[in-house]
């Protein structure tokens, strides 16, 4: 628990998220922005010197991804906290987020003032979660498998394609944002396609999104 003002760094790819991020908690007196990130790796490569309370970290960055940069820094320093704000409520991110030692999970949709209680929250010891994210918690523990839970079969980048193709992204837009090429995108398309046993975009957000259509 932090006793001074809660030190906190921000990893997020988007500037526009990023900053205004940054400026709702630098509004707040009792917490204080150490550092922003535009991506994962620039934060793994400055971690060993900083100073934090809590980390609040994106997902789907270009390089390494948010799971892996909470997996590879939480173990060196386990009192630091990692709070993931994403746009994906895809159960198996947020279980895999979870077992790599984040303590709370928030959907972007959130406001400022949700974002800023969490923060609050988490450095205090508790593990703050949107509303939604915390149903799909409560029913994985009671044995109620969702769609996505199902989908072990799914490599991360599979993932991660599955996900940009959920959010509108054409294969153009998901090969610049993943830094891959066209044709890797379509042949991640393909195999997801064959372990889902689906022939359609909309047939294979429908299976992991069963609510977004």
């Amino acid at each position: 628990m932090a006793t001074g003002p809660v030190r906190v760094a921000i990893v997020e790819d988007d500037k526009g998220i990023r900053d205004l991020m940054r400026s709702t908690i630098e509004r707040e007196p009792d917490m204080r922005v150490v550092r922003t990130f535009p991506n994962a790796d620039d934060f793994l490569e400055a971690f060993p010197k900083l100073e934090l309370d809590v980390v609040i970290m994106d997902i789907n960055m270009p390089g390494t991804n948010g799971i892996e940069g909470i997996r590879t820094t939480k173990p060196k320093r386990p009192t630091t906290q990692f709070l993931v704000v994403t746009v994906f409520e895809n159960p198996t991110y947020i279980f895999q987020a979870l077992c790599a030692g984040a303590t709370g999970y928030l959907v972007k949709d959130a406001d400022s003032d949700v974002l800023v209680a969490a923060v609050r929250e988490i450095a205090a010891g508790g593990s703050p979660m949107s509303p939604s994210i915390a149903r799909m918690v409560v029913n994985s523990m009671h044995g109620q498998p969702t769609g996505a839970m199902q989908e072990e079969l799914l490599t991360l980048r599979e993932r991660e394609v599955l996900d940009a193709l959920a959010n509108g992204l054409m294969y153009k837009q998901i090969a610049s944002k993943l830094v891959i090429s066209v044709g890797t995108v379509q042949n991640h398309v393909r195999h997801i396609y064959e372990k889902l046993q689906v022939h359609s975009r909309t047939e294979a957000v429908r299976r992991v999104y069963p609510n977004r259509y």
